[in-house]
């Protein structure tokens, strides 16, 4: 492995954490890592380093109870990745992909496209 695929990989894995941290936030009151785990279908322990990586990033704060917040550099993060989702899944399923195959496909493409890619997809399906 290429210190440059390295790199890609984390980055993928902390914005896949940011964005999962995000949806779960928009549809429970709080977040903890039990339900990050549990999403992702990943173990408790890797869950644990990559929340501390994050914190240690200032993209999460985690209260006494448990309870994981984005900050404001995460969250603008989290938007972001959420935002190149969004719209990458729109635009599969204009062009014909079914729903879940439009999903999948975005979440790996928004990790790894450039600005300059989504700013031209961005006009090509009139998002601002």
């Amino acid at each position: 492995i290429e210190i440059g695929e390295l790199i890609m990989i984390i980055n993928e894995s902390e914005e896949m954490y940011l964005e999962t941290i995000y949806i779960l936030g928009k549809k429970h009151c709080s977040v903890r890592a039990i339900d990050i785990a549990t999403e992702l279908n990943y173990t408790k322990a890797s869950v644990s380093v990559a929340l501390k990586k994050l914190e240690q990033a200032n993209y999460i704060t985690r209260n006494n109870q448990g309870e994981i917040s984005l900050t404001e550099k995460g969250l603008s993060k989290a938007n972001n990745i959420y935002a190149r989702h969004s719209i990458i899944t729109n635009l599969l399923m204009k062009v014909g992909a079914p729903k879940e195959i439009a999903e999948d496909n975005a979440c790996r493409i928004e990790h790894v496209i450039s600005d300059e890619m989504f700013e031209i997809l961005k006009k090509y399906v009139g998002e601002k």
